[in-house]
Parts: C-alpha cells; sequence; structure tokens
C-alpha cells in the first residue's frame, strides 16, 4: 500500500523521530486501520521518559485510537489493551487484563502515532455515534481505565479524584450524572486546573493535601504520585476505598497503619478488559461524556508530550495525523 508517516520511539528518554515507514500489513486476525486521531496519555509518556520497562523499541507510541478499518470502511477504537491470548486462567475468568502473555497498543506492539495501524481484530470496538474523532479518541483509556477504577469505588457517594487530567475530566462528569458529589485534587496552587473541575460539576476543588469539607467514601488516585496514597487513606471513611488507577506510580511512603485500619482498602486497578469497554462505551453518550481536547499535529507530538509532562494543558491531548 505505499508509505506512512510515523513518530517513532528509538530509545527511552529521545525524543520521538518523524519517520517514513512502509504501510504494514495485517495477518491472520487483524485489521488495518487508517489512523484518524489518537489521544495522547500519561501512560505515552511514562513509555516515552523509560519508566516502564522493556517497550518494544523502535516503537510507535499511542494507544488511544480512532481509525477506519481499510477493509470494511468501519469506524473502531484500539485501546491500551490489544490483545490477550484468550486461554489462561485470567482469560477464562473474565480477566484478561492480568494475562501473562497480553500485548499492549504502543508499547508492545506499534500504536496510533501514525498514519496507519494494525490492530487485533477482537479489541477494536465500535465507537458510539456522536462522538467525533477527536472527541472520540480519550474515550478509550481515560475513559476506559478510568471508568474500571470509578467501579471499584462502588456505590461511593463523597468521590475524591486525585489528579484532574484526561481520566478526571471523564470520570466527573460520569459521576455528576450519577449524583454523586466529587471532591478535586490538583497539584498545589493550580488554579487554572481547580477551576476545571468546579467547571465539570466538582463540589469542591483543592491542593492535594488539603482536607476536603466532607469526609470521602472512596478515593480514584490518577495522578503517579505515591506519596497521594496515604493522604487519601487519610480522608476517607472506614471502610472506605482508595484506587491506584495508574499503570506507573513514584513509590508509596511509608505511613502509620491507623491510617489503614478501620477495614479501609487500598487497590491497584490494571489495565482494562473488553467488557470494561462495552459498558463504558454504552454509558458515555448517556452521561453524556463531552471530552474536551487540545488537538497537536503528528508531527508535534514531541511538543504534545511536553504540555503533557508539564501540566499545560485542561483535559485532553489528542494526535492528529
Amino acid at each position: 500500500m505505499g508509505f506512512m508517516r510515523a513518530m517513532v520511539l528509538s530509545a527511552p528518554g529521545q525524543p520521538l523521530r518523524l519517520e517514513e515507514r512502509p504501510v504494514p500489513a495485517p495477518g491472520p486476525g487483524e485489521r488495518l486501520l487508517k489512523v484518524h486521531a489518537c489521544g495522547l496519555c500519561r501512560t505515552d509518556l511514562h513509555v516515552v521518559d523509560g519508566e516502564l520497562p522493556r517497550p518494544a523499541l523502535p516503537l510507535v507510541p499511542g494507544h488511544q485510537v480512532v481509525g477506519r478499518d481499510v477493509a470494511t470502511g468501519r469506524r473502531v477504537g484500539v485501546p491500551w489493551l490489544g490483545g490477550s491470548c484468550g486461554s489462561c486462567g485470567y482469560c477464562a475468568s473474565g480477566r484478561e487484563n492480568l494475562c501473562p502473555d497480553a500485548a499492549f497498543t504502543g508499547y508492545s506492539r506499534d500504536g496510533g502515532f501514525a498514519e496507519y495501524v494494525v490492530a487485533d481484530a477482537r479489541f477494536c470496538f465500535p465507537l458510539p455515534e456522536g462522538y467525533p474523532d477527536l472527541q472520540a479518541a480519550p474515550l478509550l483509556c481515560a475513559g476506559l481505565i478510568g471508568y474500571r477504577a470509578f467501579r471499584f469505588a462502588d456505590d461511593a457517594r463523597r468521590l475524591g479524584l486525585y489528579g484532574f487530567g484526561a481520566a478526571a475530566h471523564i470520570l466527573a462528569q460520569v459521576a455528576a450524572h450519577e449524583g454523586r458529589t466529587v471532591f478535586a485534587f490538583t497539584k498545589p496552587g493550580d488554579r487554572r486546573a481547580q477551576d476545571f473541575a468546579r467547571r465539570l460539576g466538582a463540589a469542591w476543588a483543592g491542593d492535594a493535601g488539603d482536607v476536603p469539607p466532607e469526609p470521602l467514601d472512596a478515593a480514584l488516585i490518577f495522578a503517579p504520585a505515591g506519596e497521594l496514597v496515604p493522604l487519601a487513606l487519610r480522608d476517607v471513611v472506614p471502610g472506605g476505598t482508595v484506587v491506584c488507577a495508574g499503570i506507573h506510580m513514584s513509590d508509596i511512603p511509608s505511613f502509620p497503619y491507623r491510617l489503614l485500619w478501620g477495614e479501609r482498602t487500598l487497590r491497584s486497578v490494571a489495565n482494562l478488559t473488553r467488557e470494561d469497554g462495552v459498558r463504558f462505551l454504552d454509558l458515555a453518550p448517556r452521561v453524556p461524556v463531552r471530552t474536551e481536547v487540545v488537538p497537536y499535529r503528528l508531527e508535534q507530538a514531541n511538543e504534545a508530550l511536553a504540555a503533557l509532562r508539564e501540566g499545560r494543558v485542561d483535559g485532553a491531548i489528542v494526535i492528529v495525523p
């Protein structure tokens, strides 16, 4: 099919390089997609910055892919979980997110910072109508993995969101739709992010470390900062839950047992399942979730990474080939 442009990571910590590559050929059970948009996620930043081990270099990052199936013309989305073995105990019990042979888009296989991408047909989601390509892209990780974390909060009525970026700006809308009260925590002094949270329905927004005006029933930590864990445990009621929702986090400092005591639960979220995708993509248009995005051209991917790294964007960044 000729050639395409792609942004390629050759070594951790190095800028992505714009390359011309042959358009990849799909194998059995795969689809070739023409990429229309690809969301930029903090996990992409962890991959590029070398904070996740052993990426499949050279690598095309990007795992919130919206594209058209070249063979059928159908619009689909490709998430972080790009494949699983389908036969291990985890897959057989509905926990394919823990499969030891799982493949990950933009990490163990090339992702969507390119004009074309090949994806496992089993892990391509039909996208709801009413979402333009740019607005659909953040649903595929910020939305899906954020929603998995949200489900682990069970029926918590007072919900703390630590780190108000792409995932939290989606989950705040879902929580408000369900009548929950949202408390947003941002980097100290980040008044812009706090105002953004309040515009999306947060009842209160303040600095991470501030004590919220009411105790929390659950807390979701999206920022990759381990020091937030003791703070969140401090702020949840006995019997409450703290969910670490990122794929990478700095070390959690030691904390007194009294913060965990009282049958509080501390847990992590790993990846997503296709069931998460089906459930969230059915829910999103009924809320309706409205994603706020800042687009960057494909060749501006390094500028986009810098903007995310420095916290200069409200909502989500989307790369457009």
